[in-house]
């Protein structure tokens, strides 16, 4: 794969992403997503789309960020502390109407499980079975949630088995169609749908460009480490406002090797036939 005309395309001001500038973290996140892509095999349209999600979340900064954390967020690590105080706060404010319960309150052992990553995960049964998921205990430590390395795992294994929300890559991109809108109902129902397909189809136009092709080798569980090129980047001003989406409670498949797929699947079959 061509990594320079990749940066080419995204860098484009046309392309609606990047645009003419991309600092390292950018480029650094990028490389962690396409690293991993390139080693599972990954499908382009899915590599794709993994990679518009990715951009949206992290309000452009491809790099894992903290619940309450925005692309314009001067404080961009904030303390735990912090981020359960805004919280409660925004929570007693009314505006958290979907929470019923703060699950980012410390338990009994003094951990939080509010949202981290790049697709942010929250409660600590999601932070259990995708750790399970990945080969990451996550439960002993959940800020292993923000090493890139990690999240990187996080959001394939996600996407890719339908661990987030129960919809997969697969149920809307195929060989023969992508469905970019609907996509986002793996990550946060109808959310900014029509945004991250525009971003998708700009990656996807950079994915081409720079000769990109699917491994026939299978995925790879686990962190590796991450091997990024010298491209030159230059700062850039954060993409968008929206906050996050989190990833709250909800059916998450257990196991890490290739039998962890075919779990996922048959769980989602009876999970849809029970609806």
């Amino acid at each position: 794969m061509n990594r320079s005309a990749f940066y080419a395309s995204v860098r484009q001001r046309a392309s609606g992403i990047f645009g003419t500038s991309i600092t390292q973290g950018q480029v650094n996140g990028c490389e962690a997503v396409l690293n991993e892509a390139e080693r599972r095999g990954t499908p382009l349209k899915h590599a794709a789309y993994i990679l518009a999600t990715d951009y949206h979340e992290t309000g452009g900064q491809m790099q894992p960020v903290k619940e309450t954390v925005y692309a314009s967020s001067k404080d961009r690590n904030p303390s735990d502390d912090a981020v359960i105080r805004r919280l409660d706060t925004a929570w007693k404010a009314g505006k958290l109407g979907s929470v019923r319960t703060p699950y980012w309150r410390k338990d009994a052992d003094g951990k939080s499980w509010f949202g981290r990553g790049l697709v942010q995960i929250t409660h600590k049964a999601n932070y259990a079975k995708l750790g399970l998921l990945i080969g990451v205990d996550l439960v002993k430590d959940p800020s292993k949630a923000l090493e890139l390395s990690t999240a990187v795992q996080i959001l394939f294994v996600g996407m890719e088995l339908g661990s987030f929300t129960s919809r997969s890559l697969s149920d809307y991109i195929t060989d023969g169609r992508a469905d970019y809108v609907g996509a986002r109902r793996i990550v946060n129902g109808t959310d900014k749908a029509e945004k991250i397909a525009g971003y998708a189809v700009a990656f996807e136009r950079a994915l081409v460009a720079a000769g990109y092709k699917s491994a026939t080798k299978p995925a790879l569980h686990g962190a590796e480490p991450i091997s990024v090129p010298a491209v030159q980047a230059v700062d850039a001003a954060a993409a968008g406002s929206e906050p996050p989406a989190k990833i709250e409670q909800g059916p998450v498949p257990s196991g890490h090797n290739w039998l962890a797929g075919i779990i996922a699947a048959i769980a989602k079959l009876f999970s849809r036939s029970g609806k």
